[in-house]
């Protein structure tokens, strides 16, 4: 694993990226490295697209779906939100939470469209008079595709 401060939000976002590079490699000794041991996993969507439960847990001993990443982006308050799609039949977002450069928390929503807002409240009313909406699914491939929405506030 590189050399990094992986106190900053920059840093989240490359552990994040290493994270998915470990496990397209089937690497499961540096996944797991990343991973805090109480772990936090919340999933929305099929049951049966509960594919990193799966490879988190041992329960799937080889990956059965490749996440990889179309984007990966760093928002309020340091989360990291990871997106993927492949065709039309299966779409994903990651929102990790991360602390001293350990993965604590996993949002997975699959076959979901996500908006996250920043629920903090501002320092100065004038500056800020809305909530602020920081990410957005873009799912390209996907577009026309009728999927259930959610909204994650942070």
């Amino acid at each position: 694993m590189a050399d990094f401060d992986t106190k900053s939000s920059s840093s989240s976002e490359m552990v994040i990226r290493f994270f998915y590079k470990a496990l397209s490699d089937g690497d499961m000794s540096t996944v797991e490295r990343f991973l805090a041991s109480d772990l936090e996993w919340w999933f929305h969507g099929p049951p049966q697209c509960q594919h990193m439960m799966r490879l988190l847990t041992g329960e799937s001993g080889q990956a059965t779906f490749r996440f990889e990443p179309r984007s990966v982006d760093t928002v309020a308050g340091g989360y990291v939100i990871a997106e993927g799609w492949e065709g039309a039949k299966a779409y994903w977002v990651h929102v990790w939470t991360l602390r001293d450069g350990l993965i604590t928390q996993l949002r997975e929503y699959f076959n979901t469209w996500l908006t996250v807002r920043d629920l903090k409240p501002p320092e100065e009313w004038e500056i800020r008079q809305q909530i602020q909406t920081v990410w957005q699914s873009q799912p390209r491939d996907l577009a026309r595709r009728s999927l259930p929405s959610l909204l994650l506030a942070i």
